[in-house]
């Protein structure tokens, strides 16, 4: 199992590495047979697992359930568990106590945070939590900032360059860049220290996290242009509709797929 000395190493050596989101114990399972370093049990549920038209939905409750299944299905593999939209920004105190509830209740290896929440971010390092810091595009704002790409203007963009240097000051474990321009996305990861990883965030970033549902084409309406399908879970209608037709013409079950077993007697048949 990679701890963060190991991604921090990668980095180091120039290793690139992977993170996927999974939101369940099958999904979780499958990412870990394919060797993928970290798992990511996203808010992103909210649309692919949920339903939802947005991540603001999704509750503290939510992340724990998924993530605990998640850590189920992946007992050896690295995996961040979102801080959901309302567990942060409250108050120190409430902010803390969400924090702790979801690093020790899924058993992850690290929490994750949107936005320029950094003194947040020192207090759970003092406490033992490791965070991992969301910049650029952070979906729970999307309600303010849209889904477009961030940090456009020069000003921007070094605001968000003194962003990533206050995370790592303030002790995250690790960065994820989303929807930003890849020159600027390179900066960042020569400047700081700590692993960076993007989405739609350019080649240059430490690593790169997509979203299971997007690169399997499962049950996904919307696909950014950052996204590249690596699998074909659409099939699965058909052999849906092929079991729907099957049933209803009596052909499902064959004998293959039934116990020919006699219980009862002739007098009974």
């Amino acid at each position: 199992m990679k701890k963060l000395n190991d991604l921090m190493t990668m980095k180091q050596n120039g290793t690139k590495i992977s993170m996927m989101t999974a939101y369940d114990y099958p999904s979780a399972k499958q990412v870990e047979a394919a060797g993928i370093d970290i798992i990511l049990v996203g808010d992103s549920l909210g649309m692919t697992v949920l339903g939802y038209d947005s991540t603001v939905y999704v509750t503290l409750n939510d992340m724990i359930h998924h993530g605990r299944a998640a850590r189920r299905g992946a007992p050896e593999t690295f995996i961040v568990v979102d801080m959901p939209f309302g567990s942060v920004g409250v108050s120190m105190a409430a902010d803390m106590q969400n924090a702790v509830r979801l690093y020790r209740e899924t058993a992850a290896d690290a929490i994750k945070i949107e936005g320029a929440h950094f003194e947040l971010i020192s207090q759970c390092r003092l406490i033992g939590v490791p965070v991992v810091s969301h910049l650029g595009l952070t979906p729970q704002s999307v309600g303010i900032m849209g889904y477009s790409v961030q940090a456009k203007s020069k000003a921007a963009a070094e605001q968000l360059l003194q962003e990533a240097q206050a995370a790592e000051k303030a002790g995250a474990v690790m960065l994820v860049l989303e929807a930003v321009p890849s020159d600027l996305a390179a900066l960042i990861s020569r400047t700081v220290t700590i692993p960076v990883i993007g989405i739609g965030a350019g080649i240059d970033t430490d690593g790169q996290v997509l979203v299971y549902h997007d690169v399997l084409q499962y049950a996904t309406e919307h696909r950014p242009k950052f996204v590249k399908v690596y699998g074909d879970f659409t099939t699965g209608i058909e052999a849906l509709h092929q079991f729907h037709q099957e049933v209803r013409l009596g052909q499902f079950p064959s004998d293959d797929y039934i116990y020919n077993i006699k219980v009862l007697g002739e007098e009974h048949d």
